[in-house]
């Protein structure tokens, strides 16, 4: 078949019409996906989400809920109120850092270690408050007013107070906390079956500190977060009302948001603390009711839990955690003592953390630098032997 010149122009004409159309609209949707985070593959999804997550977690770790607003907005304001300044790097990696500086242990002690180091050795207990809440908190008992300045130099100064010299000093010591460790908690939100609906969100603190092979990995007062997920309200025939709460994340010494459970090990425990207690702990409602409920039309009993009710829980699975000595813990002198004869004996551990926030603000990662890893290894079998 022959083909005209002029048929020929038009179906290049429209082939590329077709071809433009088709790249602008990848392109309108690539723009989408950066300015909304409208996935164009599972992939980047998944990436995205990653990302938004961990801004959230650090936001909320410091302000107490995840902020609103343009992520760039909202990356700057961390930066400005932890470092005072913002950091030269790409978005993902800004992110990381504010991340790792708030959560990870790897190569200096977290921020959430940092604090909890700081108010056990003052307080002997920990906050569930978010970072800028604990930095007042602190600062108002000991000065009569909250400080300006950086979070970072805040907390710098609070360690000073604390362990004579900084907040590095925390004698950390790395720990395996097997699955089934026993958590005992308290409930911050009340638990009723009347007005509670699945997803509502649970708040508890560690109601006893958890010491794990001469270890304290969970103190008293640390926070604990999970939901509902099914609620069954009370019956005619004398069926009481259930609720189901998965105790999902309990924050460790370290920071670090352990999966958690009630699990078979915690009810066995609750039940020998019930029958201690004469079947009387609010706790043993979560695993049924006690003896037999009489008559035909009896209507059942809701679920009723005030704050401050304690329960078990218990690790979900096997976790490196760090840890104060169990000895540190027993005696808040003992801890600001070891702080500072690790101090004293060894001056890295400043250098480290000022290495380390000026590689956040240059954008390379502490990893990068073998020799600080090194001393600070070298420094950590020295806390682990005190």
């Amino acid at each position: 078949m022959i083909i005209s010149s002029k048929k020929k122009l038009r179906i290049l004409s429209t082939a590329l019409c077709i071809s433009l159309a088709v790249s602008n609209a990848s392109l309108a949707l690539a723009d989408s996906s950066i300015t909304t985070g409208t996935a164009i593959t599972a992939n980047a999804a998944d990436s995205g989400n990653a990302l938004q997550n961990k801004l959230s977690s650090v936001e909320k770790a410091v302000y107490g809920t995840p902020q609103t607003g343009a992520i760039i907005d909202r990356i700057n304001k961390l930066e400005h109120d932890y470092y005072g300044r913002s950091q030269s790097t790409t978005l993902v990696k800004r992110i990381d850092n504010l991340y790792d500086k708030i959560f990870n242990n790897d190569y200096a002690p977290s921020a959430i270690a940092q604090m909890n180091g700081v108010e056990w050795s003052l307080m002997n207990k920990v906050s569930m408050q978010p970072i800028n809440q604990r930095l007042s908190d602190l600062e108002t008992t000991l000065y009569g007013q909250p400080k300006e300045g950086t979070f970072y130099n805040r907390m710098l100064d609070l360690g000073k107070v604390a362990f004579g010299s900084s907040q590095q000093a925390i004698p950390l010591s790395h720990t395996l906390v097997p699955a089934n460790t026993l958590i005992k908690i308290k409930l911050v939100t009340p638990v009723n079956s009347e007005n509670m609906k699945a997803g509502d969100e649970v708040k508890y603190q560690v109601a006893e500190n958890v010491v794990y092979n001469g270890n304290l990995v969970f103190a008293a007062g640390a926070l604990g977060e999970g939901h509902v997920t099914k609620v069954t309200t009370a019956k005619n025939f004398g069926r009481d009302g259930k609720i189901d709460i998965d105790f999902e994340k309990t924050q460790a010494f370290d920071g670090t948001l352990v999966d958690t459970v009630l699990g078979d090990k915690a009810k066995e425990e609750m039940k020998s603390e019930a029958m201690a207690a004469g079947a009387s702990i609010a706790g043993i409602a979560l695993l049924g009711p006690i003896g037999i409920v009489g008559g035909l039309f009896v209507h059942g009993k809701d679920i009723n839990l005030p704050a401050g009710t304690e329960l078990f829980i218990q690790t979900k699975s096997d976790i490196n955690l760090f840890g104060v000595h169990s000895a540190s813990a027993d005696d808040n002198s003992t801890l600001a003592a070891a702080g500072q004869t690790v101090e004293q004996t060894n001056s890295t551990s400043q250098n480290i953390l000022n290495e380390r926030s000026s590689n956040d603000y240059n954008g390379s990662a502490v990893a990068s630098d073998t020799a600080t890893l090194n001393q600070y290894k070298s420094q950590e079998d020295m806390r682990s032997s005190l």
